[in-house]
């Protein structure tokens, strides 16, 4: 299936955009990270435009791209500040619910039903994708979730699952009123314009530092990742239901175990185990469903 290759290429892109920009992100501003980030694939998107047709496009588009848009700007803000003020352990695994969400925000809105089998495969790569990052809590099996209670850092991520199901409902019907590059694209510039005053004065202090140490080379390769990502991303979404597409994207969560056992020495890999055989279980049946 066309759509499944496409969502594990995205996943892919996703999780070696992600530890790339993590090892950037543990010397630097966190807002310049994220903002150059986003600003390295321009380049890519603004190339895309000069090679597509531009679409026919109506009411359902831009009301679409209207909504979208600034619930993306608000995700990347509160999925900054909950890596800033909380350890990755007890928010990550708070990720693996945007499928789960999309279950209702994509009957809701695009008016998708998945199927009771589908379902059980979503619900299980949510629970895999919970289980990915518990080995990291010393405390015990139910930490991450009494972290809720204390740990502001596991509120925000919750609410940057909802709203990236929120964002993946609205990219689907805009996708399905132009074309995935099309919007991918016009979407992605506009975000740059929009991010751009954000990033500049809340990194404004150590932008100077930034530039004169060419720091920001290091996130060319983030950026292009994430450029590559957005495209396969909306041409997989086109092609079947939103949170399957979505939950199978999720395995950028296990994917990123691994780059953490490899780039960064991160231990408990053996641990990870369940929650990874559990996704994998929860793949199989989604495919199945799509």
């Amino acid at each position: 299936m066309e759509w499944v290759f496409l969502s594990l290429i995205s996943a892919f892109f996703l999780a070696t955009s992600d530890a790339l920009a993590k090892k950037a992100v543990q010397n630097n501003n966190e807002y310049l990270v994220a903002w150059f980030r986003l600003l390295y694939t321009l380049p890519f998107f603004i190339a895309v435009l000069f090679f597509i047709p531009v679409p026919e496009l109506d009411r359902d588009f831009y009301r679409a791209f209207i909504i979208a848009l600034p619930v993306e700007v608000i995700t990347i803000i509160l999925y900054i500040k909950a890596l800033k003020l909380s350890p990755l352990s007890l928010t990550m695994p708070f990720l693996s619910l945007t499928p789960v969400f999309l279950i209702g925000v994509s009957y809701f809105v695009l008016g998708e039903k998945v199927t009771v089998m589908g379902g059980l495969g979503i619900f299980l790569i949510a629970a895999g994708g919970y289980l990915l990052n518990i080995c990291e809590v010393k405390k015990g099996l139910l930490q991450p979730l009494l972290a809720i209670l204390r740990e502001k850092g596991s509120i925000l991520m919750i609410c940057v699952a909802l709203l990236y199901s929120i964002t993946s409902s609205m990219g689907k019907m805009a996708v399905e009123h132009s074309s995935a590059l099309f919007f991918g694209s016009t979407y992605f510039i506009a975000l740059n314009i929009i991010f751009f005053p954000i990033g500049f004065f809340m990194g404004r202090g150590a932008l100077g530092p930034f530039i004169r140490q060419q720091k920001y080379k290091a996130l060319f390769m983030p950026g292009a990742c994430y450029a590559l990502m957005v495209i396969t991303h909306m041409s997989a979404i086109k092609l079947t239901k939103v949170a399957y597409m979505i939950s199978v994207k999720r395995t950028s969560l296990l994917m990123g175990v691994l780059y953490g056992w490899f780039l960064f020495r991160e231990e408990n890999i053996r641990g990870r185990l369940i929650g990874a055989s559990l996704m994998f279980a929860g793949f199989v049946l989604v495919v199945g469903a799509g």
